[in-house]
Protein backbone atom coordinates (compact mmCIF):
# COMPACT_ATOMS: atom_id res chain seq x y z
CA UNK A 1 0.00 0.00 0.00
CA UNK A 2 3.26 1.86 1.00
CA UNK A 3 3.44 2.07 -3.17
CA UNK A 4 0.29 3.67 -4.29
CA UNK A 5 1.04 6.17 -1.85
CA UNK A 6 4.12 7.59 -3.49
CA UNK A 7 2.85 7.13 -6.64
CA UNK A 8 -0.45 9.07 -6.34
CA UNK A 9 1.83 12.08 -4.77
CA UNK A 10 4.36 12.05 -6.99
CA UNK A 11 1.68 11.71 -9.91
CA UNK A 12 -0.17 14.95 -8.29
CA UNK A 13 3.16 16.76 -8.79
CA UNK A 14 3.83 15.72 -12.16
CA UNK A 15 0.09 16.11 -13.11
CA UNK A 16 0.33 19.90 -11.77
CA UNK A 17 2.88 20.47 -14.55
CA UNK A 18 0.92 19.08 -17.78
CA UNK A 19 -1.62 21.15 -19.57
CA UNK A 20 -4.71 18.87 -20.12
CA UNK A 21 -6.16 18.81 -23.65
CA UNK A 22 -9.61 18.24 -23.89
CA UNK A 23 -10.61 15.65 -26.60
CA UNK A 24 -10.54 12.18 -27.37
CA UNK A 25 -7.84 9.72 -28.72
CA UNK A 26 -7.27 6.13 -29.07
CA UNK A 27 -4.10 4.58 -28.60
CA UNK A 28 -2.32 1.35 -28.65
CA UNK A 29 1.49 -0.35 -28.51
CA UNK A 30 1.56 1.40 -31.68
CA UNK A 31 -0.42 4.40 -33.43
CA UNK A 32 -4.16 3.55 -33.72
CA UNK A 33 -6.85 5.99 -35.60
CA UNK A 34 -8.78 8.56 -33.55
CA UNK A 35 -11.57 7.35 -31.66
CA UNK A 36 -15.22 9.21 -32.08
CA UNK A 37 -15.99 10.86 -29.12
CA UNK A 38 -18.95 9.25 -28.94
CA UNK A 39 -17.55 6.02 -28.72
CA UNK A 40 -16.49 6.90 -24.73
CA UNK A 41 -19.43 6.08 -22.46
CA UNK A 42 -19.73 3.11 -19.78
CA UNK A 43 -21.37 1.47 -21.61
CA UNK A 44 -20.33 -2.82 -22.44
CA UNK A 45 -19.23 -4.97 -22.95
CA UNK A 46 -15.92 -3.53 -22.48
CA UNK A 47 -13.18 -2.89 -19.10
CA UNK A 48 -12.29 0.35 -18.33
CA UNK A 49 -8.98 0.94 -16.69
CA UNK A 50 -6.39 4.33 -15.70
CA UNK A 51 -3.83 3.63 -18.59
CA UNK A 52 0.29 3.72 -17.72
CA UNK A 53 1.40 3.33 -21.27
CA UNK A 54 3.87 6.24 -21.51
CA UNK A 55 1.73 8.33 -24.25
CA UNK A 56 -1.85 8.16 -21.93
CA UNK A 57 -0.13 7.74 -18.70
CA UNK A 58 -3.24 8.35 -16.00
CA UNK A 59 -6.03 8.70 -18.28
CA UNK A 60 -9.16 6.85 -18.71
CA UNK A 61 -9.61 3.82 -21.27
CA UNK A 62 -11.25 1.82 -22.38
CA UNK A 63 -10.93 -1.93 -24.20
CA UNK A 64 -13.73 -3.98 -25.89
CA UNK A 65 -14.10 -7.31 -23.43
CA UNK A 66 -13.36 -9.44 -26.01
CA UNK A 67 -10.38 -7.92 -27.16
CA UNK A 68 -8.73 -6.81 -23.83
CA UNK A 69 -5.13 -6.45 -25.58
CA UNK A 70 -6.49 -4.62 -28.43
CA UNK A 71 -6.41 -0.78 -29.34
CA UNK A 72 -7.13 1.29 -26.13
CA UNK A 73 -9.71 4.18 -26.08
CA UNK A 74 -8.77 7.35 -24.02
CA UNK A 75 -10.86 9.72 -22.51
CA UNK A 76 -9.67 13.45 -21.39
CA UNK A 77 -9.91 12.66 -17.74
CA UNK A 78 -6.77 12.11 -15.98
CA UNK A 79 -7.14 9.99 -12.83
CA UNK A 80 -5.45 7.99 -10.05
CA UNK A 81 -7.62 5.38 -9.53
CA UNK A 82 -10.91 4.66 -11.50
CA UNK A 83 -13.94 2.19 -11.70
CA UNK A 84 -18.02 1.95 -12.72
CA UNK A 85 -20.90 0.00 -12.56
CA UNK A 86 -24.33 0.61 -13.45
CA UNK A 87 -23.97 3.88 -15.45
CA UNK A 88 -22.00 5.41 -12.67
CA UNK A 89 -18.16 5.97 -13.22
CA UNK A 90 -15.38 6.93 -10.87
CA UNK A 91 -12.20 9.13 -11.00
CA UNK A 92 -10.13 9.74 -8.04
CA UNK A 93 -7.90 12.67 -9.24
CA UNK A 94 -5.81 15.51 -8.53
CA UNK A 95 -8.07 18.74 -7.91
CA UNK A 96 -6.11 21.49 -9.59
CA UNK A 97 -3.91 22.47 -6.35
CA UNK A 98 -0.82 20.33 -5.11
CA UNK A 99 -1.51 18.04 -2.81
CA UNK A 100 -5.29 17.94 -2.75
CA UNK A 101 -7.48 16.00 -4.43
CA UNK A 102 -11.22 15.10 -5.46
CA UNK A 103 -13.31 12.29 -5.82
CA UNK A 104 -15.25 12.87 -9.61
CA UNK A 105 -18.41 11.68 -10.13
CA UNK A 106 -19.26 10.85 -13.97
CA UNK A 107 -22.27 9.70 -15.51
CA UNK A 108 -22.31 7.33 -18.42
CA UNK A 109 -21.03 9.30 -21.17
CA UNK A 110 -17.79 10.67 -18.58
CA UNK A 111 -19.26 14.12 -17.87
CA UNK A 112 -18.55 15.36 -14.41
CA UNK A 113 -21.61 15.38 -12.14
CA UNK A 114 -19.89 16.00 -9.37
CA UNK A 115 -16.78 16.64 -7.12
CA UNK A 116 -16.15 15.86 -3.60
CA UNK A 117 -12.83 17.04 -2.28
CA UNK A 118 -11.15 14.38 -0.40
CA UNK A 119 -8.71 14.36 2.48
CA UNK A 120 -6.05 12.40 1.98
CA UNK A 121 -4.02 10.66 -1.33
CA UNK A 122 -7.01 8.78 -2.60
CA UNK A 123 -6.48 5.46 -2.87
CA UNK A 124 -9.45 3.05 -3.65
CA UNK A 125 -12.94 3.32 -5.12
CA UNK A 126 -16.16 1.63 -5.63
CA UNK A 127 -19.77 1.59 -7.30
CA UNK A 128 -22.50 -0.10 -6.36
CA UNK A 129 -23.71 -2.56 -9.28
CA UNK A 130 -26.66 -0.05 -9.86
CA UNK A 131 -24.69 2.94 -9.99
CA UNK A 132 -26.00 5.09 -6.51
CA UNK A 133 -23.56 4.35 -4.20
CA UNK A 134 -20.38 4.91 -4.63
CA UNK A 135 -17.56 4.90 -2.42
CA UNK A 136 -13.59 5.86 -1.94
CA UNK A 137 -10.54 5.36 0.92
CA UNK A 138 -7.64 8.05 1.05
CA UNK A 139 -4.70 7.58 2.94
CA UNK A 140 -3.87 9.96 5.90
CA UNK A 141 -0.74 10.90 7.85
CA UNK A 142 -0.54 12.99 11.47
CA UNK A 143 -3.01 10.22 13.28
CA UNK A 144 -1.41 10.09 17.04
CA UNK A 145 -2.00 6.21 18.02
CA UNK A 146 0.20 5.69 14.62
CA UNK A 147 3.62 6.85 15.73
CA UNK A 148 4.05 8.51 11.56
CA UNK A 149 2.84 5.96 10.15
CA UNK A 150 -0.34 6.31 7.29
CA UNK A 151 -3.87 5.84 8.29
CA UNK A 152 -7.21 5.08 6.25
CA UNK A 153 -10.10 6.80 5.27
CA UNK A 154 -13.29 5.38 3.71
CA UNK A 155 -15.97 6.99 3.42
CA UNK A 156 -19.60 6.45 0.98
CA UNK A 157 -22.67 8.61 -0.84
CA UNK A 158 -25.84 7.71 -2.06
CA UNK A 159 -26.56 9.57 -4.69
CA UNK A 160 -30.05 9.44 -5.20
CA UNK A 161 -30.79 11.34 -1.59
CA UNK A 162 -26.86 13.18 -1.16
CA UNK A 163 -26.59 11.66 2.16
CA UNK A 164 -22.95 10.98 3.06
CA UNK A 165 -20.96 9.30 5.90
CA UNK A 166 -17.00 11.41 5.84
CA UNK A 167 -15.56 7.89 7.43
CA UNK A 168 -16.88 4.73 8.33
CA UNK A 169 -15.02 5.67 12.18
CA UNK A 170 -18.70 7.18 12.90
CA UNK A 171 -20.44 4.23 12.52
CA UNK A 172 -21.20 1.68 15.27
CA UNK A 173 -18.60 -1.53 15.56
CA UNK A 174 -19.18 -4.58 16.68
CA UNK A 175 -16.09 -7.17 17.11
CA UNK A 176 -16.90 -11.09 17.68
CA UNK A 177 -20.28 -10.36 18.82
CA UNK A 178 -19.32 -7.18 21.33
CA UNK A 179 -19.93 -3.39 20.91
CA UNK A 180 -15.66 -2.26 20.41
CA UNK A 181 -14.48 1.11 20.46
CA UNK A 182 -10.45 2.25 20.10
CA UNK A 183 -8.68 5.26 18.94
CA UNK A 184 -6.91 3.17 16.15
CA UNK A 185 -9.79 2.64 13.90
CA UNK A 186 -8.63 2.03 10.17
CA UNK A 187 -11.22 1.34 7.29
CA UNK A 188 -10.51 0.72 3.54
CA UNK A 189 -11.86 -0.79 0.31
CA UNK A 190 -15.46 -0.68 0.28
CA UNK A 191 -17.78 -2.75 -1.99
CA UNK A 192 -21.20 -2.99 -1.91
CA UNK A 193 -24.10 -5.30 -2.42
CA UNK A 194 -26.91 -5.48 -4.09
CA UNK A 195 -29.87 -4.12 -2.09
CA UNK A 196 -28.02 -0.40 -1.26
CA UNK A 197 -27.91 -0.97 2.43
CA UNK A 198 -25.15 -3.50 3.12
CA UNK A 199 -21.13 -3.36 2.38
CA UNK A 200 -18.07 -4.75 3.06
CA UNK A 201 -14.99 -3.38 3.88
CA UNK A 202 -11.53 -4.04 6.14
CA UNK A 203 -11.20 -2.27 9.02
CA UNK A 204 -7.56 -2.84 11.45
CA UNK A 205 -7.59 -2.18 14.66
CA UNK A 206 -4.89 -3.82 17.41
CA UNK A 207 -3.05 -5.02 14.74
CA UNK A 208 -5.96 -7.00 13.35
CA UNK A 209 -7.24 -6.82 9.76
CA UNK A 210 -10.86 -8.17 9.75
CA UNK A 211 -13.58 -8.28 6.80
CA UNK A 212 -16.68 -5.93 8.32
CA UNK A 213 -20.59 -6.15 7.39
CA UNK A 214 -21.92 -2.51 7.24
CA UNK A 215 -25.56 -1.27 7.25
CA UNK A 216 -25.98 2.02 6.00
CA UNK A 217 -29.33 2.81 7.62
CA UNK A 218 -28.23 1.08 10.44
CA UNK A 219 -25.20 3.03 10.98
CA UNK A 220 -23.20 -0.07 11.93
CA UNK A 221 -20.52 -2.92 10.86
CA UNK A 222 -19.67 -5.70 12.37
CA UNK A 223 -16.77 -7.88 12.02
CA UNK A 224 -17.56 -11.53 10.11
CA UNK A 225 -14.15 -12.98 9.50
CA UNK A 226 -10.15 -12.05 9.66
CA UNK A 227 -6.88 -11.48 7.82
CA UNK A 228 -9.16 -10.08 5.11
CA UNK A 229 -7.98 -6.86 3.04
CA UNK A 230 -9.20 -4.71 -0.03
CA UNK A 231 -12.68 -7.36 -0.55
CA UNK A 232 -14.61 -7.78 -3.86
CA UNK A 233 -18.16 -8.69 -3.46
CA UNK A 234 -18.98 -11.15 -6.58
CA UNK A 235 -21.78 -10.19 -8.85
CA UNK A 236 -23.67 -13.29 -7.03
CA UNK A 237 -23.19 -11.52 -3.64
CA UNK A 238 -22.30 -15.07 -2.25
CA UNK A 239 -17.95 -14.74 -2.21
CA UNK A 240 -15.52 -12.16 -1.69
CA UNK A 241 -12.31 -11.99 -3.27
CA UNK A 242 -9.19 -10.18 -1.19
CA UNK A 243 -5.72 -10.01 -0.21
CA UNK A 244 -5.02 -12.53 2.66
CA UNK A 245 -1.83 -11.56 4.24
CA UNK A 246 0.58 -14.53 4.48
CA UNK A 247 1.09 -15.78 7.76
CA UNK A 248 -1.27 -13.14 8.53
CA UNK A 249 1.73 -10.64 8.18
CA UNK A 250 1.14 -8.16 5.62
CA UNK A 251 4.94 -7.64 5.45
CA UNK A 252 5.49 -11.08 3.93
CA UNK A 253 3.15 -10.25 1.35
CA UNK A 254 -0.47 -10.76 -0.11
CA UNK A 255 -2.26 -14.11 -1.11
CA UNK A 256 -5.71 -13.43 -3.81
CA UNK A 257 -7.98 -15.97 -2.12
CA UNK A 258 -11.57 -15.80 -2.29
CA UNK A 259 -13.94 -16.43 0.55
CA UNK A 260 -17.27 -17.98 0.55
CA UNK A 261 -19.45 -15.96 2.56
CA UNK A 262 -21.70 -19.05 3.53
CA UNK A 263 -19.49 -21.58 4.35
CA UNK A 264 -16.49 -19.95 5.40
CA UNK A 265 -14.60 -21.89 2.80
CA UNK A 266 -11.21 -19.49 1.70
CA UNK A 267 -9.53 -20.45 -2.11
CA UNK A 268 -6.26 -19.46 -2.44
CA UNK A 269 -6.07 -18.49 -6.40
CA UNK A 270 -3.26 -19.41 -8.48
CA UNK A 271 -1.50 -15.74 -8.70
CA UNK A 272 1.32 -16.45 -6.48
CA UNK A 273 3.00 -12.87 -6.57
CA UNK A 274 2.29 -10.48 -3.63
CA UNK A 275 -0.74 -8.62 -4.61
CA UNK A 276 -1.62 -5.40 -3.49
CA UNK A 277 -5.16 -4.49 -5.12
CA UNK A 278 -8.49 -4.20 -4.52
CA UNK A 279 -9.42 -6.70 -7.37
CA UNK A 280 -12.06 -6.60 -9.20
CA UNK A 281 -14.79 -9.24 -10.66
CA UNK A 282 -14.21 -9.46 -14.77
CA UNK A 283 -17.45 -11.98 -14.29
CA UNK A 284 -18.32 -13.99 -12.46
CA UNK A 285 -15.71 -16.73 -12.66
CA UNK A 286 -12.62 -14.74 -13.43
CA UNK A 287 -10.77 -12.07 -11.27
CA UNK A 288 -8.80 -9.11 -12.67
CA UNK A 289 -6.35 -7.36 -10.69
CA UNK A 290 -3.07 -4.95 -11.37
CA UNK A 291 0.85 -6.32 -11.22
CA UNK A 292 3.03 -3.58 -11.15
CA UNK A 293 6.42 -3.52 -12.90
CA UNK A 294 9.09 -0.69 -12.52
CA UNK A 295 8.24 2.79 -10.12
CA UNK A 296 5.19 3.86 -12.34
CA UNK A 297 3.50 1.05 -14.17
CA UNK A 298 1.52 -1.73 -13.77
CA UNK A 299 -0.10 -4.87 -16.08
CA UNK A 300 -3.59 -6.24 -15.82
CA UNK A 301 -3.64 -9.35 -14.98
CA UNK A 302 -6.44 -12.25 -14.78
CA UNK A 303 -6.93 -15.73 -13.16
CA UNK A 304 -9.60 -17.74 -12.45
CA UNK A 305 -12.20 -17.31 -9.46
CA UNK A 306 -12.06 -20.88 -8.36
CA UNK A 307 -8.12 -21.55 -7.70
CA UNK A 308 -7.79 -23.80 -10.78
CA UNK A 309 -5.65 -22.21 -14.28
CA UNK A 310 -2.70 -20.02 -14.19
CA UNK A 311 -2.45 -16.24 -14.38
CA UNK A 312 -3.08 -14.36 -17.54
CA UNK A 313 -1.44 -11.03 -18.76
CA UNK A 314 -5.32 -9.22 -19.89
CA UNK A 315 -4.22 -5.71 -20.25
CA UNK A 316 -0.96 -4.23 -20.74
CA UNK A 317 0.13 -0.99 -19.10
CA UNK A 318 -2.96 -0.82 -17.16
CA UNK A 319 -4.51 -0.98 -13.88
CA UNK A 320 -7.92 -0.43 -11.67
CA UNK A 321 -10.38 -2.67 -13.70
CA UNK A 322 -13.44 -2.57 -14.08
CA UNK A 323 -16.14 -4.51 -16.37
CA UNK A 324 -18.70 -3.04 -18.02
CA UNK A 325 -21.71 -5.16 -19.11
Amino acid sequence: MRRQIVLALVGALVLATLAIGYGVYAVARQPTPVAAADALSLAGPRIMFRSTAPDSKGHLAFVAKDNPGGPRSVSALNCLRVYAAGGTGTCLRQDGALATFQIAILDENLNVQKAIPLVGVPNRTRVSGDGRLVAWTVFVAGDSYNHGRFSTRSGLIDLSTEDMIDSLEFLSVTVDGHPYTAPDLNFWGITFAADDNHFYATMSTAGRRYLVEGDIAAKSVRTIARNVECPSLSPDGKRIAFKSAIDDNPAKGWRLTVLDLASGTRTPLAETRSIDDQAAWLDPNTIGYAVPHGPADSDIWSVPADGSGTPHLLIPQAESPAALS
